[in-house]
Protein backbone atom coordinates (compact mmCIF):
# COMPACT_ATOMS: atom_id res chain seq x y z
CA UNK A 1 0.00 0.00 0.00
CA UNK A 2 2.77 2.44 0.73
CA UNK A 3 4.80 1.79 -2.50
CA UNK A 4 1.19 2.18 -4.23
CA UNK A 5 1.09 5.70 -1.77
CA UNK A 6 4.85 6.64 -3.18
CA UNK A 7 4.25 6.06 -6.55
CA UNK A 8 1.02 7.67 -6.98
CA UNK A 9 2.54 10.97 -5.71
CA UNK A 10 5.98 10.51 -7.83
CA UNK A 11 3.57 10.29 -10.86
CA UNK A 12 1.22 13.42 -9.61
CA UNK A 13 5.00 15.11 -9.21
CA UNK A 14 5.93 14.17 -12.93
CA UNK A 15 2.64 15.31 -14.32
CA UNK A 16 2.42 19.05 -12.16
CA UNK A 17 6.21 19.72 -13.34
CA UNK A 18 5.56 18.56 -16.75
CA UNK A 19 2.64 20.95 -16.71
CA UNK A 20 4.56 23.75 -15.41
CA UNK A 21 7.16 25.77 -17.74
CA UNK A 22 10.65 26.85 -15.83
CA UNK A 23 12.17 29.54 -17.14
CA UNK A 24 15.60 31.13 -17.45
CA UNK A 25 15.88 34.69 -17.37
CA UNK A 26 19.35 36.25 -19.30
CA UNK A 27 19.93 39.88 -18.99
CA UNK A 28 21.45 40.08 -22.48
CA UNK A 29 23.86 43.31 -23.76
CA UNK A 30 23.94 43.71 -27.66
CA UNK A 31 26.32 46.00 -29.58
CA UNK A 32 23.73 47.25 -31.94
CA UNK A 33 26.10 48.63 -34.64
CA UNK A 34 29.70 46.89 -35.46
CA UNK A 35 31.26 50.44 -36.98
CA UNK A 36 30.04 52.92 -34.97
CA UNK A 37 31.02 53.25 -31.40
CA UNK A 38 27.75 53.56 -29.45
CA UNK A 39 26.62 52.16 -25.95
CA UNK A 40 25.80 48.65 -25.35
CA UNK A 41 21.99 47.85 -25.23
CA UNK A 42 20.07 45.73 -22.78
CA UNK A 43 17.27 43.15 -23.15
CA UNK A 44 16.10 40.18 -21.29
CA UNK A 45 15.82 36.83 -23.07
CA UNK A 46 13.90 33.85 -22.10
CA UNK A 47 15.00 30.06 -22.42
CA UNK A 48 11.59 28.09 -21.13
CA UNK A 49 11.71 24.54 -20.79
CA UNK A 50 8.70 22.61 -20.70
CA UNK A 51 9.32 18.68 -20.84
CA UNK A 52 11.96 17.41 -23.73
CA UNK A 53 11.52 20.98 -25.33
CA UNK A 54 12.44 24.58 -24.86
CA UNK A 55 11.59 27.90 -26.39
CA UNK A 56 14.13 30.47 -26.41
CA UNK A 57 12.47 34.32 -27.00
CA UNK A 58 12.96 37.70 -26.12
CA UNK A 59 10.48 39.36 -23.45
CA UNK A 60 9.32 42.10 -25.60
CA UNK A 61 8.71 39.89 -28.20
CA UNK A 62 6.87 37.42 -25.91
CA UNK A 63 4.72 40.24 -24.64
CA UNK A 64 3.65 41.76 -28.01
CA UNK A 65 2.96 38.31 -29.37
CA UNK A 66 0.97 37.51 -26.29
CA UNK A 67 -1.18 40.41 -26.50
CA UNK A 68 -1.60 39.90 -30.18
CA UNK A 69 -2.84 36.59 -29.69
CA UNK A 70 -4.98 37.71 -26.96
CA UNK A 71 -6.96 40.37 -29.14
CA UNK A 72 -7.15 38.19 -32.25
CA UNK A 73 -8.85 35.25 -30.20
CA UNK A 74 -10.82 38.30 -28.96
CA UNK A 75 -11.84 39.52 -32.46
CA UNK A 76 -12.65 35.61 -33.40
CA UNK A 77 -15.16 35.53 -30.46
CA UNK A 78 -16.78 38.76 -30.88
CA UNK A 79 -17.62 38.86 -34.78
CA UNK A 80 -15.09 37.19 -36.86
CA UNK A 81 -16.73 39.82 -39.95
CA UNK A 82 -15.89 42.79 -37.52
CA UNK A 83 -12.37 44.12 -37.53
CA UNK A 84 -10.81 44.33 -34.34
CA UNK A 85 -11.49 47.82 -32.57
CA UNK A 86 -8.11 48.31 -31.01
CA UNK A 87 -9.22 51.20 -28.59
CA UNK A 88 -8.41 48.77 -25.50
CA UNK A 89 -5.00 49.34 -26.46
CA UNK A 90 -4.75 52.64 -25.41
CA UNK A 91 -1.31 53.07 -23.04
CA UNK A 92 -0.19 49.98 -24.49
CA UNK A 93 0.21 50.93 -28.39
CA UNK A 94 4.17 51.32 -27.45
CA UNK A 95 5.77 48.08 -27.67
CA UNK A 96 9.52 48.21 -26.86
CA UNK A 97 11.76 47.05 -29.45
CA UNK A 98 13.62 43.65 -29.53
CA UNK A 99 16.80 42.74 -31.16
CA UNK A 100 15.62 39.41 -31.34
CA UNK A 101 12.71 39.52 -33.69
CA UNK A 102 12.40 35.43 -34.23
CA UNK A 103 11.84 32.59 -31.69
CA UNK A 104 13.95 29.56 -31.37
CA UNK A 105 12.56 25.67 -30.72
CA UNK A 106 14.81 23.03 -29.26
CA UNK A 107 14.14 19.50 -28.67
CA UNK A 108 16.34 18.52 -26.17
CA UNK A 109 16.89 14.96 -26.53
CA UNK A 110 18.32 14.76 -29.99
CA UNK A 111 19.46 18.54 -30.23
CA UNK A 112 17.15 19.75 -32.94
CA UNK A 113 17.14 23.35 -33.46
CA UNK A 114 14.24 25.17 -35.30
CA UNK A 115 14.14 28.99 -36.21
CA UNK A 116 10.92 30.95 -37.11
CA UNK A 117 10.16 34.22 -38.20
CA UNK A 118 7.03 35.39 -39.63
CA UNK A 119 7.05 37.22 -42.98
CA UNK A 120 4.03 39.04 -44.44
CA UNK A 121 1.89 38.04 -41.79
CA UNK A 122 3.32 34.01 -42.31
CA UNK A 123 5.15 31.44 -40.40
CA UNK A 124 8.39 30.36 -41.92
CA UNK A 125 10.66 28.42 -40.10
CA UNK A 126 13.97 26.55 -41.20
CA UNK A 127 15.99 23.42 -38.88
CA UNK A 128 19.56 24.53 -38.09
CA UNK A 129 21.82 22.01 -39.97
CA UNK A 130 25.28 22.88 -38.06
CA UNK A 131 25.94 21.33 -35.33
CA UNK A 132 27.69 23.99 -32.49
CA UNK A 133 31.15 21.91 -31.85
CA UNK A 134 32.31 22.97 -28.35
CA UNK A 135 35.69 22.51 -26.98
CA UNK A 136 35.18 21.98 -23.29
CA UNK A 137 38.32 23.20 -21.12
CA UNK A 138 39.03 22.31 -17.82
CA UNK A 139 38.88 25.85 -16.77
CA UNK A 140 35.95 26.00 -13.69
CA UNK A 141 35.26 29.54 -11.92
CA UNK A 142 32.07 30.96 -10.36
CA UNK A 143 29.77 32.28 -12.82
CA UNK A 144 26.53 34.21 -11.87
CA UNK A 145 26.20 32.12 -8.64
CA UNK A 146 27.07 28.68 -10.20
CA UNK A 147 30.19 26.76 -10.52
CA UNK A 148 30.72 26.62 -14.01
CA UNK A 149 33.40 25.17 -16.53
CA UNK A 150 34.14 27.02 -19.95
CA UNK A 151 33.62 25.88 -23.36
CA UNK A 152 34.56 27.64 -26.93
CA UNK A 153 33.06 27.10 -30.17
CA UNK A 154 33.27 28.50 -33.49
CA UNK A 155 29.30 29.60 -34.84
CA UNK A 156 28.59 31.79 -37.19
CA UNK A 157 31.62 33.39 -38.04
CA UNK A 158 31.97 34.34 -34.02
CA UNK A 159 33.86 32.55 -31.86
CA UNK A 160 31.85 31.96 -28.49
CA UNK A 161 32.71 31.32 -24.67
CA UNK A 162 30.15 29.54 -22.96
CA UNK A 163 30.16 28.68 -19.08
CA UNK A 164 28.20 25.61 -18.35
CA UNK A 165 27.15 24.80 -15.13
CA UNK A 166 26.48 20.84 -14.43
CA UNK A 167 24.23 22.14 -10.94
CA UNK A 168 21.29 22.40 -13.52
CA UNK A 169 21.62 19.20 -15.70
CA UNK A 170 19.89 20.44 -18.49
CA UNK A 171 22.05 20.56 -22.10
CA UNK A 172 20.42 23.92 -23.23
CA UNK A 173 21.36 27.52 -23.19
CA UNK A 174 20.41 30.92 -25.13
CA UNK A 175 19.95 31.49 -28.76
CA UNK A 176 21.32 28.19 -30.89
CA UNK A 177 23.52 27.02 -28.47
CA UNK A 178 23.16 23.58 -26.62
CA UNK A 179 25.08 20.23 -26.39
CA UNK A 180 27.11 20.53 -23.53
CA UNK A 181 26.56 18.60 -20.13
CA UNK A 182 24.99 21.15 -18.05
CA UNK A 183 22.82 24.81 -18.60
CA UNK A 184 24.57 27.98 -20.12
CA UNK A 185 24.63 30.32 -17.79
CA UNK A 186 27.38 32.86 -19.48
CA UNK A 187 27.60 33.39 -23.31
CA UNK A 188 29.58 35.99 -24.63
CA UNK A 189 31.02 36.20 -28.56
CA UNK A 190 34.88 37.41 -29.00
CA UNK A 191 33.83 40.66 -30.57
CA UNK A 192 31.75 41.57 -27.27
CA UNK A 193 29.14 42.33 -29.54
CA UNK A 194 26.50 39.71 -27.72
CA UNK A 195 26.28 38.94 -23.92
CA UNK A 196 24.15 36.47 -22.21
CA UNK A 197 23.88 36.03 -18.01
CA UNK A 198 21.19 33.74 -16.37
CA UNK A 199 20.27 36.19 -13.34
CA UNK A 200 17.33 34.30 -12.29
CA UNK A 201 15.33 30.63 -12.61
CA UNK A 202 11.22 30.97 -12.11
CA UNK A 203 8.32 28.28 -12.31
CA UNK A 204 5.45 29.33 -14.48
CA UNK A 205 2.49 27.80 -14.86
CA UNK A 206 0.17 28.26 -17.68
CA UNK A 207 3.44 29.86 -19.66
CA UNK A 208 2.46 31.98 -22.78
CA UNK A 209 3.50 29.53 -25.84
CA UNK A 210 4.49 30.55 -29.45
CA UNK A 211 1.81 28.79 -31.71
CA UNK A 212 3.25 26.74 -34.63
CA UNK A 213 1.09 27.71 -37.69
CA UNK A 214 -0.28 25.06 -39.72
CA UNK A 215 0.49 26.22 -42.45
CA UNK A 216 4.17 27.24 -41.56
CA UNK A 217 6.39 27.84 -44.83
CA UNK A 218 9.71 24.96 -44.09
CA UNK A 219 12.88 26.46 -45.75
CA UNK A 220 16.33 25.59 -45.28
CA UNK A 221 18.55 27.68 -43.45
CA UNK A 222 20.45 28.50 -47.11
CA UNK A 223 16.92 29.39 -48.88
CA UNK A 224 15.76 31.13 -46.01
CA UNK A 225 16.33 34.54 -47.07
CA UNK A 226 14.93 34.01 -50.24
CA UNK A 227 12.03 32.07 -49.53
CA UNK A 228 11.55 35.05 -47.29
CA UNK A 229 11.66 37.34 -50.01
CA UNK A 230 9.36 35.75 -51.57
CA UNK A 231 6.74 36.09 -49.40
CA UNK A 232 6.74 39.45 -48.46
CA UNK A 233 7.10 40.04 -52.49
CA UNK A 234 4.10 38.16 -52.88
CA UNK A 235 2.22 39.71 -50.54
CA UNK A 236 3.02 42.96 -51.56
CA UNK A 237 1.66 42.32 -55.34
CA UNK A 238 -1.73 40.83 -53.63
CA UNK A 239 -1.91 44.18 -51.09
CA UNK A 240 -1.24 46.34 -53.84
CA UNK A 241 -4.17 44.63 -56.12
CA UNK A 242 -6.70 44.73 -53.18
CA UNK A 243 -6.20 48.35 -52.92
CA UNK A 244 -6.99 48.85 -56.42
CA UNK A 245 -10.10 46.74 -56.42
CA UNK A 246 -11.55 48.46 -52.80
CA UNK A 247 -10.03 52.07 -53.71
CA UNK A 248 -7.39 52.02 -50.73
CA UNK A 249 -9.62 50.37 -47.98
CA UNK A 250 -8.33 49.32 -45.17
CA UNK A 251 -5.14 48.09 -44.82
CA UNK A 252 -3.63 44.85 -43.02
CA UNK A 253 -1.16 44.50 -41.09
CA UNK A 254 0.01 41.60 -41.48
CA UNK A 255 2.98 42.10 -43.74
CA UNK A 256 3.73 45.13 -42.16
CA UNK A 257 7.55 45.87 -41.77
CA UNK A 258 9.00 42.34 -40.54
CA UNK A 259 12.89 42.21 -41.20
CA UNK A 260 13.43 39.71 -38.69
CA UNK A 261 16.68 37.95 -37.55
CA UNK A 262 18.84 40.56 -35.77
CA UNK A 263 19.81 43.09 -38.71
CA UNK A 264 22.23 43.19 -41.50
CA UNK A 265 21.57 42.14 -45.24
CA UNK A 266 21.60 38.05 -46.28
CA UNK A 267 23.81 36.97 -44.00
CA UNK A 268 24.29 33.28 -46.43
CA UNK A 269 20.43 33.23 -46.57
CA UNK A 270 20.38 32.10 -43.05
CA UNK A 271 17.93 33.86 -40.89
CA UNK A 272 19.59 36.36 -39.82
CA UNK A 273 18.82 38.94 -42.43
CA UNK A 274 17.04 42.09 -41.79
CA UNK A 275 16.47 44.92 -39.39
CA UNK A 276 16.28 42.86 -36.61
CA UNK A 277 13.88 45.47 -35.26
CA UNK A 278 11.06 44.65 -37.83
CA UNK A 279 7.55 44.80 -36.75
CA UNK A 280 5.75 41.83 -36.23
CA UNK A 281 2.07 42.59 -36.28
CA UNK A 282 1.25 38.73 -36.45
CA UNK A 283 -1.02 39.77 -39.22
CA UNK A 284 -3.62 41.05 -37.41
CA UNK A 285 -6.75 43.90 -39.06
CA UNK A 286 -6.85 47.32 -37.81
CA UNK A 287 -9.68 49.23 -38.38
CA UNK A 288 -9.81 53.16 -39.37
CA UNK A 289 -8.80 55.67 -36.59
CA UNK A 290 -6.60 52.52 -34.89
CA UNK A 291 -3.32 52.79 -35.19
CA UNK A 292 -0.36 51.10 -33.44
CA UNK A 293 2.75 53.00 -32.76
CA UNK A 294 5.54 50.31 -34.90
CA UNK A 295 7.81 53.62 -35.15
CA UNK A 296 10.28 51.63 -33.03
CA UNK A 297 10.49 49.06 -35.22
CA UNK A 298 12.78 50.47 -37.21
CA UNK A 299 15.81 49.03 -39.29
CA UNK A 300 18.81 50.62 -36.58
CA UNK A 301 19.88 47.21 -36.44
CA UNK A 302 23.14 46.73 -37.98
CA UNK A 303 25.26 44.08 -35.99
CA UNK A 304 23.70 40.38 -36.85
CA UNK A 305 24.47 37.61 -34.71
CA UNK A 306 25.57 35.51 -36.91
CA UNK A 307 27.80 37.03 -39.80
CA UNK A 308 28.28 34.10 -41.84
Amino acid sequence: MKQKITAFFVLLFTVVSYGQTTRFVYETLVNPDSINLVSMKSERTFLDIKGDRSLFISENKLKRDSLFTSLRSEAKENDKKEEKDFSKLEGKKHFEPTFFEYFISKSIPDQKVYYYERAAGKQIYYQEDRPVKWDVTNIVEKQNGYSAQKAVAEFGGRIWTAWFTKEIPLSDGPYKFSGLPGLIVKLEDDKGDYKFDLVKKMSIKNAFEEQISTDAKQSTRVNFHGDKAALELEFGKNRKAMAGNNGGGNMNMGGGRHNGGMGGGGINGGGMNGGGMGGDNQGMPMSQGSSIDTSSFTNTVQNPIELK
